[in-house]
């Protein structure tokens, strides 16, 4: 892969701006698109003081870019005509199928034959997603995990028309971003958000029966099982509206009752409790 190669992201959130930085510090151009103005500023600022944030645990400093020479090779944009000249475009919009379908039917109007697209995404099945599409035998699952430039693990998802090329170009890109791809089939929830959202759910059930406080749950976790972070404290990070969204996902895809979403949980969602992105969740953060 050469510099001068173009990957789209769609979606300008806590992932898509993780992913964004990731690309662009790995030296590969990025046309990062949000329907909304304000996301694509607030992904400008993030992006900038995590770079930042990057330089005082460094230990080599002679290797790191300044935050504006990462940003000068990120485009942001509310418009799709730039990913005409992208190879390989990842989507990261929220767990919505109507968010999903909008986003792939334009996909469709401007991106070349030979684009691959990548679906970020906690529990959607690829193979539906790649349905949407006329290229299925080119769209592939990458589940991304959070915070995307630190982690050097990716949980990759063979859909069901998944070419061998277009694994072999996704895990070339991973490699360029210094991850490693996990390939697994594909089914709703794949293998960590099937888990990983059983196990949040029901921690929000024993805080909800006053079983335990939220933070006597993830001291079990960290302290009994080595777990860095508790699943509720692991819930706040990744936002309680995308947790609640997932095991929707689950719960419809499987029609199982073990997915059905805990009431507190959907409460907590209604009252703009999502977790570290609004400031409260289980936590307070401000």
């Amino acid at each position: 892969m050469t510099q001068q190669q173009t990957v789209g992201v769609i979606g300008a959130g806590v992932m898509g701006s993780g992913v964004a930085q990731n690309l662009a510090q790995s030296g590969l151009r990025v046309v990062l698109v949000d329907r909304a103005e304000q996301a694509l500023e607030g992904a400008k600022t993030a992006i900038r003081n995590a770079v930042r944030f990057q330089a005082f645990g460094a230990k080599d400093k002679s290797k790191l870019e300044a935050p504006e020479t990462v940003l000068e090779r990120i485009t942001f944009t509310t418009d799709y005509a730039p990913l005409k000249d992208a190879f390989y475009v990842i989507e990261n919009v929220s767990e919505k199928w109507e968010a999903k379908s909008d986003v792939y039917a334009r996909l469709e109007q401007v991106c070349p034959p030979e684009t691959v697209y990548a679906v970020d995404t906690s529990c959607f099945s690829i193979t539906r997603v790649g349905a949407l599409t006329q290229r299925p035998a080119k769209v592939i699952g990458i589940h991304f995990m959070n915070p995307v430039p630190m982690k050097p693990t990716v949980e990759v998802i063979r859909g069901f028309h998944t070419s061998e090329d277009t694994i072999a170009v996704t895990n070339a890109l991973l490699a360029q971003m210094g991850k490693e791809g996990i390939l697994v089939n594909d089914m709703p929830g794949f293998v960590s958000n099937r888990i990983l959202m059983l196990t949040v759910n029901e921690a929000v059930f024993t805080v909800q029966d006053q079983v335990a406080t939220a933070q006597q749950v993830d001291e079990i976790f960290k302290k009994c099982f080595g777990h860095k972070m508790g699943p509720l404290e692991t819930a706040d990070l990744i936002g309680l509206d995308t947790i609640l969204y997932s095991i929707e996902v689950l719960h419809e895809s499987y029609n199982d009752s073990k997915y059905r979403p805990c009431p507190l949980l959907k409460k907590m969602v209604d009252a703009g409790l999502l977790g570290r992105k609004s400031g409260q969740g289980f936590y307070k953060y401000r």
